[in-house]
């Protein structure tokens, strides 16, 4: 991308505010200038500043009410108790221009502002910056430092979310109700998966799961390689991003990890069963707070009995949406769907297709959304063992297992009502991720 210069184009400079710091007569324009930059297109707004300046300059969409008295008796009824609850409700924003600094009572005033709940734009002289100002003589009837004003907005349930000085007496902020910007409880969580993190399935996988985790989480990624990089103990331990775990992720580093953790969840199915440490197994399910299961089979073989086994289905299925396809060639697909596309592309390229053939059972979940014929083919295993994945797949999803290497009809309304089910039960997940970490970490 080639980026050109117009020479003929200029930034126009803010003025120069010194020169409105010794008399206040010029700072209501700057104010209204400003407020206007505070408020967003579509706003209700209410003003209780004087005059109407600002109505002119509101951005696109907004509506405007003023106060319907002089401002002189707007402070005497403030000052009394007396506020215009009816108005200030109806609003989205409520902007005091030169208003707060002249009102005597404002801890009644913050009463009524805070069961208002809006955003509130206004102007301040705080003590800090008018120390050669004789406020009395300018009608101020409070002196508050910055200091003093913050804990007032805090008592009354307001954060400052942003400030910009009007000229170097007063300052301009936008208050917001503090449970909008309740700060975030940085928590920790550690996410182990399958080696290759470059395949299909651990890709959506991992796009899957930072989807679920709060923004403030921070994500340490570990494989069975990098499991020595494990830190002393974490929030959450999640094993698994969704797809099938091999049975060497069930071993004794991997259990050390997640006792050390606060909590730990499971997000993972089983293949390759025969290969599998059954106490191994038992050990680390019970350490997990839950483990979503991903097949019915994982459920049957090691989740009876237990309290914390649940069957959410192959939720990587919530990636890949209904579609009908347009190409009548056949698709045979192999383990490099996840080397040479972006995963976009992946899922469109297959859901491009009627037929499709894969050897990838996530890339065969993919096409049983949109694809008429199916087949699938289990991979080269170790002892010549099948995997077991597409077998729990194809049971989950129609109820019935198909044979290999032949092609079946996809019966679309089976698809669409497991799709949503597992989607429903994505949402379980996300909710579960959630409680935990709120139980587990306190906000600062």
């Amino acid at each position: 991308m080639n980026l050109h210069v117009n020479a003929n184009l200029a930034l126009e400079l803010p003025p120069d505010r010194a020169c409105q710091s010794p008399g206040l007569e010029k700072r209501t324009d700057s104010r209204v200038e400003l407020a206007a930059q505070f408020i967003p297109a579509g706003a209700r707004v209410f003003d209780l500043s004087e005059g109407t300046a600002l109505q002119a300059i509101l951005p696109n969409g907004c509506s405007y009410r003023g106060i319907d008295r002089p401002l002189a008796t707007l402070l005497r009824d403030l000052n009394s108790g007396e506020f215009p609850t009816k108005s200030a409700s109806d609003c989205d924003v409520i902007v005091m221009l030169g208003v707060l600094e002249r009102v005597a009572d404002i801890e009644s005033l913050f009463t009524h502002l805070r069961f208002c709940r809006h955003d509130i734009i206004l102007s301040y002289c705080a003590t800090d910056l008018t120390t050669g100002l004789d406020r009395a003589a300018l009608g101020f009837a409070n002196h508050l430092s910055f200091y003093e004003l913050a804990l007032l907005f805090d008592r009354y349930g307001f954060r400052i979310e942003c400030t910009t000085p009007v000229d170097d007496a007063q300052v301009l902020m936008r208050l917001t109700p503090s449970e909008w910007l309740s700060a975030p409880a940085a928590c920790s969580v550690a996410v182990i998966s399958a080696d290759d993190a470059g395949d299909f399935a651990s890709r959506l996988g991992c796009q899957m799961l930072n989807a679920l985790l709060p923004g403030e989480a921070e994500v340490h990624h570990l494989t069975l390689h990098t499991l020595g990089e494990a830190r002393g103990n974490y929030d959450l331990v999640v094993l698994g991003t969704g797809n099938g775990l091999f049975p060497a992720l069930f071993g004794e580093e991997v259990l050390q990890v997640v006792s050390r953790a606060k909590a730990a969840i499971g997000i993972f199915g089983t293949h390759s069963r025969e290969l599998m440490s059954r106490p191994a197994l038992d050990r680390l399910i019970d350490r997990l707070d839950t483990w979503f299961a991903c097949y019915e089979d994982d459920v049957l073989m090691y989740g009876r009995g237990r309290g914390n086994v649940v069957h959410i289905g192959d939720w990587l299925i919530d990636q890949f949406p209904l579609a009908r396809p347009i190409n009548d060639e056949p698709l045979m697909i192999g383990h490099e769907v996840g080397e040479e596309f972006a995963l976009d592309r992946a899922i469109r390229t297959i859901q491009q297709h009627k037929q499709v053939y894969s050897t990838v059972p996530t890339a065969l979940l993919c096409a049983l959304t949109s694809a008429e014929l199916a087949a699938y083919a289990e991979p080269p295993m170790p002892r010549s063992l099948a995997s077991g994945q597409f077998r729990s797949m194809l049971i989950d999803i129609f109820g019935r297992a198909f044979p290999e290497q032949k092609f079946f009809l996809v019966d679309r309304d089976a698809v669409a009502r497991y799709k949503a089910r597992v989607h429903h039960n994505v949402g379980k997940v996300g909710a579960r991720i959630g409680a935990i970490l709120r139980d587990f970490t306190v906000a600062p």
